[in-house]
């Protein structure tokens, strides 16, 4: 795992065509935003994992 130290308005890009950047830091929260193509799908953690388990589910 890579960690990296940015501050508010800093960006980090994965690729050619993904980028993530500090929107917000507060009370211990960051807020961040995600540029990415639509093709490729940005889920939170929790939501992923619902959705493996509903494929899962199907099958």
């Amino acid at each position: 795992m890579l960690v990296i130290g940015r501050e508010v308005g800093e960006i980090i890009v994965i690729g050619d065509n993904i980028r993530i950047m500090v929107a917000d830091v507060r009370d211990g929260v960051v807020r961040f935003g995600v540029d990415a193509p639509r093709s490729v799908p940005v889920h939170r953690a929790e939501v992923y994992k619902r959705i493996k388990e509903a494929k899962r589910g199907e099958a």
